[in-house]
């Protein structure tokens, strides 16, 4: 079934006694009618049991900060590896969707979700990196410790990043969600510089193990739209999870994508194999007694998380690659997320160097 919009989960608003006379602050929570509550600089929500049993509860709970460190980074990658080398926007911690999977439940330490008012400063980081570094193609992206529009209805930031972004040649930014809160992007001005993208899986993760996700019809059909609209498209089929009916779950997704979406719409197509911290496996058991998939056999991988052999690996992802080639155009760039070179070659036939390396490849699909 589908949730909606998933913003509606958060039931209470906490704002930070130095940003409570941000306009911007003020314009949140007069979009959003919640009660508010303004804390100290260095106070938090007050959230009742201890991370992570309270996180469930957490999730209704929406913090306006600062953010006092960075926000425009590298991905956390890992040299064993290969890496897109994409850089990471932060716009905030956490997500009302509650994915059983998700990397943040072991990642972060607090219930609550974090917004970050301070815009001013993000986008003068940005400024300074594009003037630093002016022959460097940047691919950009918010969807790493927060997804990109769960909670756009409140805070309205997508039309402003992609107004930033518009006249940006040398850059493009990504817009990655598991939600369908698209109508904050109609309409606007973007230049080609700003890529939609959605996380897909089969469909009985993502019935089972997505919560409070939008459904594959539903990410479908908002896809179809923003591409109505001029935006290029991206998919994410990560993590490609190992269960009963696999072969045909994805390929299902697959035929469903392809027949709703332009494939000439679509830049890039990611794949990358269920992998995670092995503080993950307790979290995730401890809070979703229900789900099983943590209960295959795996592997410590070089970078510290747990992976399947790789044969399996291998065998999901020829199987994919294979289904994806049948539908997807010829200038869409199909990669492996954190992969070896070796399973490049096993399943590509090619590793990333032999074509300029992956970033190039990636670049090529939207410069």
């Amino acid at each position: 079934m589908s949730y909606g919009d998933p913003s509606r989960y958060i039931n209470h608003l906490y704002v930070t006694e130095e940003c409570r006379e941000n306009t911007y602050v003020k314009e949140i929570i007069k979009r959003s009618h919640l009660p508010v509550t303004v804390i100290g600089d260095r106070e938090h929500p007050d959230i009742e049991g201890r991370y992570p049993d309270n996180l469930t509860l957490g999730k209704h709970h929406l913090l306006l900060c600062r953010n006092r460190g960075r926000f425009f980074k590298p991905c956390p990658a890992t040299r064993e590896y290969t890496c897109c080398e994409y850089q990471v926007l932060n716009i905030g911690m956490g997500c009302p969707m509650d994915c059983v999977y998700c990397i943040l439940q072991a990642y972060l330490n607090n219930p609550w979700i974090s917004f970050f008012v301070n815009i001013e400063d993000l986008f003068a980081e940005l400024n300074q990196a594009f003037i630093a570094d002016p022959n460097t193609f940047f691919r950009i992206g918010t969807g790493e410790f927060a997804d990109s529009l769960a909670l756009d209805t409140l805070t309205a930031f997508s039309p402003v990043l992609v107004d930033y972004m518009r006249d940006k040649q040398h850059a493009v930014l990504e817009l990655k969600s598991k939600s369908v809160v698209i109508d904050n992007l109609m309409g606007l001005e973007h230049g080609g510089r700003t890529v939609v993208a959605w996380s897909l899986n089969s469909p009985p993760i993502m019935e089972h193990e997505e919560i409070r996700t939008a459904s594959l019809e539903e990410r479908l059909a908002a896809a179809a739209r923003v591409a109505e609209w001029g935006y290029r498209l991206a998919f994410h089929f990560d993590p490609i999870i190992w269960h009963d009916g696999w072969q045909e779950g994805y390929r299902s997704t697959i035929r469903r994508l392809f027949e709703v979406v332009p494939a000439d719409r679509i830049a890039w197509i990611s794949l990358g194999a269920l992998r995670y911290l092995p503080s993950l496996k307790t979290i995730a058991g401890s809070r979703f007694p229900g789900s099983t998939f943590f209960y295959e056999e795996f592997i410590d991988g070089l970078d510290g998380k747990y992976r399947y052999f790789r044969s399996q690996r291998v065998e999901m992802y020829k199987l994919i690659v294979d289904e994806l080639a049948k539908h997807a155009g010829p200038a869409t760039c199909i990669y492996f997320c954190m992969e070896s070179d070796n399973i490049w070659q096993e399943v590509f036939g090619f590793a990333p160097d032999e074509k300029g390396g992956l970033r190039a490849m990636l670049d090529k699909s939207v410069s």
